[in-house]
């Protein structure tokens, strides 16, 4: 089975995870979350998983334009609700393979993955 890999075409992150799986011959389904949306269910897994603190980007443009309001108190189902109404918000990439779960691109980490 090929993992799939979530994130955003035109993301310089996500483009360098891209070339780094394509280099290493690993097959694998690309989804754009923010053309083709993101599953709940799917998003409260990887939150579960993960927890919320990794997968919500607390440094994009997008959360860092929240109002403040929208900034605090946050756990995990406040979190989920944020990255299901602003999937910019969503780290990039995220790299599901079966049940393994990897988020965010640093080439060390995809090579001990799939090593």
């Amino acid at each position: 089975m090929a993992c799939t890999l979530y994130g955003i075409k035109n993301c310089d992150t996500m483009k360098k995870a891209r070339g780094w799986l394509d280099a290493a011959g690993v097959a694998y389904q690309f989804h754009d979350y923010k053309a083709q949306g993101i599953d709940a269910a799917l998003l409260r897994g990887w939150v579960d998983q993960a927890g919320w603190e990794t997968v919500l980007n607390r440094a994009g443009t997008t959360f860092r334009g929240l109002p403040d309001a929208d900034k605090q108190g946050i756990d995990a189902v406040k979190a989920v609700a944020l990255m299901l109404a602003n999937p910019s918000m969503i780290k990039r990439p995220v790299l599901v393979d079966g049940t393994r779960l990897l988020i965010g691109f640093k080439p060390d980490a995809y090579s001990a993955f799939f090593g």
